[in-house]
């Protein structure tokens, strides 16, 4: 259900030093990173960091994020938590800064929270981005 948990740190370059050396025991490693983020796991990414900028909200403030079994449910996330209040933070589209088919659309709930429904699956011939 959960595909990956993610929240704001203050400093990146030691946020990243802490978790690498403490999930290390645990095998889990650096998934892949970018210019103020980095992502932590094993066969996939399950942790992600970042700068508040990068991240979302400021520290205290959550990212989660739910796998969904296709774009439509990306979709129908967006649509549902925007009628129950959510504020769009990133409407349902392709962000191939992830990786190509990361399929997602983000939502601040109503504490601030980064909530994201996210596909890693390949599109249907004719999806739009």
């Amino acid at each position: 259900m959960i595909d990956h948990l993610g929240f704001a740190v203050a400093d990146i370059g030691a946020s990243r030093a802490f978790y690498a050396a403490a999930l290390e025991p645990l095998g889990l490693s650096v998934h892949s990173e970018g210019p103020g983020w980095a992502m932590f796991g094993g066969a996939g990414p399950m942790l992600w960091i970042g700068e508040p900028a990068v991240a979302g909200p400021p520290p205290g403030r959550i990212h989660l994020a739910f796998a969904a079994p296709d774009r439509a449910a990306v979709d129908a996330f967006h649509a549902a938590a925007l009628a129950a209040g959510g504020r769009d933070h990133g409407g349902p589209g392709l962000r191939p800064h992830y990786h190509p088919n990361y399929y997602a659309a983000f939502i601040i709930d109503p504490d601030g929270h980064n909530i994201e429904a996210v596909c890693h699956a390949p599109g249907a011939a004719g999806d739009q981005p």
